[in-house]
């Protein structure tokens, strides 16, 4: 393997390592199900985990979980070659999520929002029917600054994405490992490694959101002048100071 290819590898091994670290994303016992889209992302994640738990000082088990939702034409035979090759145990899900959003849909509003809430919640009655307490996502570092721009842009809200959260159903918690890496590595690792990346096949697949293509445009033309602006921003994150804040509950508290 290249120097290049191995310094990559390990560098995300170390982000992915310190992630679990830093906000105790794995416990001792842990049944993770690792929710495998098919995408460079969720690729990334599975085998980072695997590799962790084969050094990792604690026990804890992996289910690989892909969801079907019955786009015409989304390879599950290529995504499940690849896990049995992996040799995780793993589940594929069939759903009629498809016909749902077609029937239910609004016009005019984001077919990729409907179909991800149908998602994780099938994600969260999957992981009490397997008896998994943790699920694992694989949202990277630009995608929590580019959540945090958005809701900040467009939403006037100031929030991006938490790395472990309890989810709404209050038994599962969400975890995402791929935190501090960087998209570019992910892209990268991917072709490096040969991922099998099959497409959602969904209606919109490969149209961009335009407000995150916005956002991406903005952020790529800043790193021109502030290289590290990504990480800055991700640092924010975790560098909050309420007082200076004007949500009247912290002004209110803090008084």
């Amino acid at each position: 393997m290249p120097r290049s290819e191995i310094n990559r590898s390990n560098r995300i091994k170390r982000a992915v390592g310190r992630a679990v670290a830093d906000f105790n994303l794995i416990e001792e016992g842990d049944r993770i199900m690792v929710a495998v889209s098919g995408g460079k992302d969720s690729y990334t994640m599975l085998q980072q985990l695997q590799l962790l738990r084969k050094r990792a000082p604690i026990g804890y088990e992996l289910l690989a979980v892909t969801i079907d939702s019955g786009y015409p034409g989304f390879r599950t035979d290529i995504i499940r070659e690849y896990l049995q090759e992996s040799g995780v145990p793993f589940h594929i899900e069939p759903t009629e999520h498809y016909q749902i959003i077609e029937a239910k849909r609004r016009p005019g509003s984001s077919y990729c929002s409907f179909c991800a809430r149908l998602k994780r919640g099938t994600l969260y009655g999957l992981a009490q029917r397997f008896g998994c307490n943790k699920l694992a996502l694989g949202h990277h570092r630009d995608d929590f600054v580019e959540t945090l721009l958005l809701n900040q842009f467009y939403v006037g809200s100031l929030k991006a994405m938490a790395p472990r959260m309890l989810a709404d159903n209050g038994h599962t918690t969400v975890i995402r490992p791929l935190v501090y890496v960087a998209e570019e590595e992910i892209i990268a690792f991917a072709r490096e490694q040969k991922f099998p990346v099959v497409c959602c096949r969904c209606p919109v697949c490969g149209v961009a959101d335009m407000k995150r293509k916005r956002i991406k445009g903005l952020l790529k033309e800043l790193e021109q002048e502030i290289p590290f602006i990504k990480q800055s921003l991700l640092s924010a994150l975790g560098n909050v100071h309420p007082r200076h804040l004007l949500d009247p509950l912290l002004v209110k508290r803090d008084g």
